[in-house]
């Protein structure tokens, strides 16, 4: 492109109104200018002294020394030099002097615009464009053959030549319809030009003449056939990649050079629980940052992550670069989690046939220890929450406790938590289950035996769980099933804290919290005389009460979420979710064993599942059963689990109505509706 600089003539000399005749005639013999532009000191334009001044001064008898100041033209034809080109080029064409004044940005003087430098440039740069149209046109695939106003072949590329069968020279200034009869009577542009298997293209455009000549153009149609068969391997290529992707079993995602998300299979969807709009063409580390994709670019390495974790499902990420001409042009993530149960199950052979002696002892370190937290106790129900903050209390100090509800309620849970939030938690946290141990064996597991104490017992002997417990936690599950001759000497070791082994005769002094947990009503126990009176004192110190699930049904559905997450990672299944139908019908059901019988449904749900989801086909027969039961029948259930929720609200609050209302969530007037209607005496 020319610059409007390039075509400036400079102004080397300086003409002032005191230049006299003889000097501006020395600079016009010199220059060859037609004008001398005029300045000041300071190089601004005051006027221009032209040729025809000149010949004026001369013609009136002016004396050589006279000043030129009378024959200057104030009024002169200025151009900026900062003046757009296509401007310039309207004001040659249509200014009446030959010559114009260029000044700088300041101003100032700096140049002479004659008519005759601009068709120079333009002459110089229409041969530059020439050249440069020809070349290309010689090295183009594309056929190009040009006539003049008269029909007359002007121009023809080595293209054309070779798509026609004729030489350039055999054609050049010859008549085109001579040469080629019928051409120019093809109407229709673009068509197919079956005689050179060619797509034509004709247009017009006007000659120096004035007259209109004619550009024809022919593109191979092997080209568009070759491009198309392109096209159409591509199409089948994006085809199966995207049916690849749409049934593998693995997660796949595929981003571009910006590291933008192009394609995403449905199963990393489901894993990371997205929908493919909020995926595609977005960063992949804004996405999905924990994949880390981004690595490739810099590394230029495929790798391989280490195992994370995404609700309870383990997964590794394989980062592949996709490569071009040495650079990387985009990503490929494979995320593999469907098939690590079984790469995970030889790991684990292979870990415990080689520490087979630690693995047993930390097994032994483990059941000596509490496992669980207030976190693996899920529930949004306010009265829980209410319950496991009084717990939190109330194992800052030393008292027992006694956690009564009924079986599957989670009191095991919540005695690991006492335990572990406890000033006993680096001590141990030792279990026994009163109803599992025969009566006859209960008293020496307790409080152990000494050497020959019994037949059959161990030459040295056996510490006891009070021993063992020593400095920590003692849990007894199932405690309103100990006989009453152990509940005596149970109820010695709380109050003296000291106790004999089995056979022995030396008093051994301990240090043991008691948590107690049991599903009978030992209050009508102490008055049928199968529980002692004095012992239940002694444990109900500090009393907590856990409701049923079917008392807080909004507990289910954030239980499900929980347990699943916590079974995928012990299953080593990969579920994703749970079908509307089969949750709607855990949500109906009335859970008779609790939070125990709900994992339970849900490990064998995950365990059947088939499609990346719970379906309702994949729960127990005898739940679904049960829902189909009468209308009549569920409704009782449902009356009869409400009134017994009303009742127990009312006795923990005293009787308080306002405090009952809030307990159960629901407002004052409605809880007065319900006591109406079941008519209950308060």
């Amino acid at each position: 492109m020319i610059e409007f600089k390039d075509i400036v003539t400079p102004v080397d000399c300086d003409v002032t109104v005191e230049t006299t005749l003889q000097e501006a005639l020395e600079i016009f013999k010199k220059k060859k200018w037609n004008l001398l532009p005029v300045t000041d000191t300071e190089r601004n334009l005051q006027g221009v002294f032209t040729r025809s001044g000149l010949y004026q001064m001369i013609l009136d008898g002016s004396p050589l020394y006279a000043p030129i100041q009378p024959y200057i033209k104030k009024q002169a034809r200025s151009i900026r030099i900062d003046t757009p080109y296509r401007e310039i080029e309207q004001i040659v064409k249509t200014s009446k002097v030959g010559t114009g004044v260029v000044l700088d940005e300041q101003k100032k003087v700096i140049g002479l615009l004659t008519k005759t430098d601009m068709v120079g440039a333009l002459l110089k740069s229409a041969n530059t464009l020439k050249d440069q149209l020809e070349t290309i046109l010689q090295h183009s695939n594309i056929g190009v053959l040009m006539t003049d106003g008269g029909m007359q072949v002007v121009y023809a590329n080595e293209a054309f030549a070779k798509i026609s069968g004729r030489s350039v020279d055999s054609i050049m200034s010859r008549e085109l319809d001579e040469i080629f009869p019928g051409l120019l009577r093809e109407e229709n542009s673009p068509h197919h030009y079956e005689k050179f298997k060619s797509i034509l293209h004709i247009s017009s455009y006007e000659t120096v003449n004035h007259e209109k000549g004619k550009i024809l153009l022919f593109q191979d149609i092997f080209e568009f056939e070759k491009m198309a068969e392109e096209l159409e391997t591509v199409k089948k290529l994006k085809l199966t990649i995207e049916t690849t992707l749409e049934n593998a079993y693995d997660g796949i995602l595929m981003t571009d050079d910006k590291n933008m998300i192009t394609m995403v299979s449905p199963p990393l969807l489901e894993l990371f629980n997205l929908e493919k709009t909020e995926v595609l063409y977005k960063p992949v580390d804004q996405i999905l940052p924990q994949l880390k994709l981004g690595n490739v670019f810099s590394t230029e390495m495929a790798e391989v992550s280490d195992f994370h974790e995404m609700n309870g499902i383990r997964y590794i990420v394989h980062r592949i670069p996709i490569k071009k001409d040495g650079k990387v042009i985009g990503a490929i993530g494979k995320v593999m989690f469907r098939q690590l149960n079984e790469v995970s199950e030889l790991f684990k052979r292979l870990q415990k046939a080689e520490n087979k002696a630690s693995f047993y002892h930390q097994q032994l370190q483990k059941s000596e220890s509490a496992r669980f937290t207030w976190d693996h106790i899920f529930s949004k129900d306010s009265y829980m929450e209410k319950l496991k903050k009084s717990a939190a209390k109330a194992a800052k100090g030393r008292s027992t406790v006694l956690v009564r509800g009924e079986s599957g309620t989670g009191k095991e849970l919540f005695a690991h938590a006492i335990h572990n939030s406890s000033a006993r938690s680096d001590g141990k946290f030792v279990v026994v289950n009163c109803a599992a141990i025969p009566e006859d064996l209960l008293e020496s597991e307790f409080f152990g035996y000494e050497e020959g104490a019994f037949t059959g017992a161990k030459q040295r002997g056996k510490i006891g769980k009070f021993d063992l417990a020593n400095g920590g936690t003692l849990f007894l599950d199932e405690i309103g099933d100990m006989s009453l001759s152990l509940q005596a000497k149970l109820l010695r070791v709380l109050q003296e804290r000291e106790f004999y082994r089995v056979g022995g005769n030396v008093r051994v002094k301990v240090d043991v919290r008691i948590i107690a947990a049991t599903n009978r009503n030992l209050e009508e126990m102490v008055k049928q005389g199968e529980f002692r009176e004095d012992l239940y004192y002694r444990l109900n110190v500090i009393s907590l009460n856990i409701p049923p699930l079917r008392e807080r049904v909004q507990d289910v559905e954030y239980l499900i979420t929980g347990l699943m997450k916590e079974l995928n990672s012990m299953l080593g299944t990969s579920i994703t979710g749970i079908s509307s139908q089969a949750k709607s019908a855990l949500l109906r059901y009335e859970w008779p064993g609790n939070v125990r019988e709900l994992r339970n449904v849900l490990e064998r749900a995950m365990t059947f599942a088939e499609h990346g989801k719970i379906q309702a086909e994949d729960l127990p027969d005898y739940l679904i059963s049960q829902l189909l039961s009468p209308p009549t029948e569920q409704i009782s259930l449902a009356e009869d689990a409400e009134l017994g929720a009303i009742k127990k609200a009312l006795i923990q609050t005293n009787g308080n109505k306002a405090k009952a209302a809030k307990l159960l969530g629901i407002s004052r007037s409605g809880l007065y509706e319900k006591i109406k209607k079941y008519q209950l005496s308060v």
